[in-house]
């Protein structure tokens, strides 16, 4: 008889578990293999200014860098989603061109096969076969999908949750993808969409965001976004970020930047670190958490340089490096590829895995988007592998609603796709509202994901 103390070895069998976990060290893919950067130097890569420079703006420029790498028919499939599909204008610097397709064959055909798949270039350089072709944009669809304009209280100042504004100082970013949730906003306008423009000076318009912030106590969190504050010229931004410090009910602060991921380089600039330190030492001081949130969604985007960006934001006061991904079909909604990513944020870059959207419907993002029901089971399926406070929260951004955890929906039509969801505090337009807490507020899953009834329904509906 064994004693209850014994225990009986066993081999831990990792291959039959449905994720394994295997640590891959970090690696800058090597730009020399595009021929239009074969004499770039390693000072130059690492120049936030060479990397702004030559950004990808067009077809003319993708071409040049990419010499005889891709086919006619992919420059054909872009032109076409360009003319017909685009929400956003081509922006893409060079290191997120650098981590597609990273290990691909150099010839013609097998890199432009490998450059179509790579998850990277799905969501960065879409071209139109991406798209749905039966429904691109979602019947209910909007420019604006969350309504955050509609909730400003001064021009760029949403103030939506009770405690929390969302700052957007400028309408740019270092870099444009294709599912922008601020397409409406952000970036130069496309056939497809002539975005609208912040009218005030920044000057003007930061003082009516202090100035409103001084008037309005319950506000404690300032997420300071755009586009992007890596766009923000140094000395306006660390004045702006100041001025918040100095307001005393103001606890929190959130830098939003795709550039950590997308243009590291700006990051890592002397001036900017010096900065960065000082804003940092003061929130310190005062008792203020300051943190940065990136946009990552992919694992082949975590590179070294990645890593050395939030390495130096943390050592020079940042208390956290956050990250908020969006949930996408050929990107990384499988649990494997989410799994991927956070360990090599988590383990790898000391980014904390936080948030995973879901893609918000916007117009032509039907090919992107998930069901609630399938991000139920990611959220499922990726629990237990990572420690708890590194495992992220799935969420749906319910338009007047805000985020919700994809599990706490109040009912679901699985039939015809309608999710409905409550709520415990009103957004700044329904003060008022005396129904606003007894609402339904409706969600809408991606009509591919539906039976034959479902479809049916909605062509009926349209």
């Amino acid at each position: 008889m064994t004693a209850l103390h014994e225990v009986t070895p066993t081999t831990h069998r990792a291959d039959l578990q449905p994720y394994t976990y295997e640590r891959r060290e970090l690696v800058e893919p090597d730009w020399r293999r595009f021929p239009g950067w074969r004499d770039v130097t390693d000072t130059q890569w690492r120049d936030a200014q060479w990397q702004r420079v030559n950004c990808v703006k067009n077809l003319k420029q993708l071409r040049t860098l990419m010499g005889d790498l891709l086919t006619d028919r992919f420059y054909e499939d872009l032109t076409a989603d360009q003319q017909h599909s685009a929400t956003m204008s081509m922006l893409v610097p060079p290191q997120m061109i650098n981590t597609m397709a990273p290990t691909a064959p150099l010839d013609p055909e097998s890199f432009t096969t490998a450059f179509l798949a790579d998850p990277i270039r799905r969501y960065m350089i879409p071209v139109h076969s991406d798209r749905d072709p039966d429904w691109p944009s979602h019947p209910h669809s909007a420019r604006d999908s969350l309504h955050e304009a509609e909730m400003w209280v001064v021009e760029g100042l949403t103030h939506r949750y009770p405690t929390k504004v969302l700052a957007e100082l400028v309408s740019t970013c270092p870099q444009y993808c294709g599912h922008c949730t601020r397409m409406d906003l952000v970036g130069n306008s496309t056939p497809q969409v002539q975005k609208h423009k912040l009218a005030l000076k920044p000057v003007d318009r930061q003082d009516q965001m202090i100035d409103y912030l001084k008037r309005t106590p319950g506000v404690r969190d300032v997420v300071v976004s755009g586009g992007d504050v890596a766009n923000v010229p140094w000395p306006q931004l660390e004045s702006f970020l100041m001025r918040l410090l100095d307001i005393d009910t103001v606890r929190d602060i959130r830098l939003a930047t795709k550039a950590l991921a997308g243009l590291p380089q700006h990051w890592l600039q002397p001036k900017v670190v010096e900065g960065l330190e000082r804003v940092a030492r003061t929130a310190g001081r005062r008792g203020v958490n300051l943190a940065i949130h990136t946009h990552v969604n992919h694992a082949q985007t975590v590179t070294p340089l990645v890593a050395e960006a939030a390495r130096t934001a943390l050592e020079v006061g940042v208390r956290d490096v956050r990250n908020q991904g969006v949930l996408m079909k050929g990107v990384n909604a499988t649990p494997d590829d989410l799994l991927d990513l956070c360990f090599a944020l988590q383990g790898e870059a000391n980014i904390l895995p936080y948030y995973f959207y879901m893609c918000d419907m916007i117009p032509n993002a039907e090919h992107w988007r998930v069901a609630v029901w399938e991000a139920q089971e990611l959220q499922h399926a990726i629990m237990g592998y990572l420690p708890g406070y590194a495992t992220p929260r799935i969420v749906c951004d319910v338009p007047y609603v805000g985020k919700r955890w994809v599990h706490q929906l109040h009912e679901y039509d699985r039939e015809l796709g309608i999710s409905y969801w409550t709520k415990n505090y009103r957004t700044g337009i329904e003060l008022d509202d005396p129904e606003a807490l007894n609402r339904r507020y409706p969600y809408y899953d991606p009509i591919s994901t539906l039976g034959d009834t479902g479809r049916q329904w909605w062509s009926d509906q349209a």
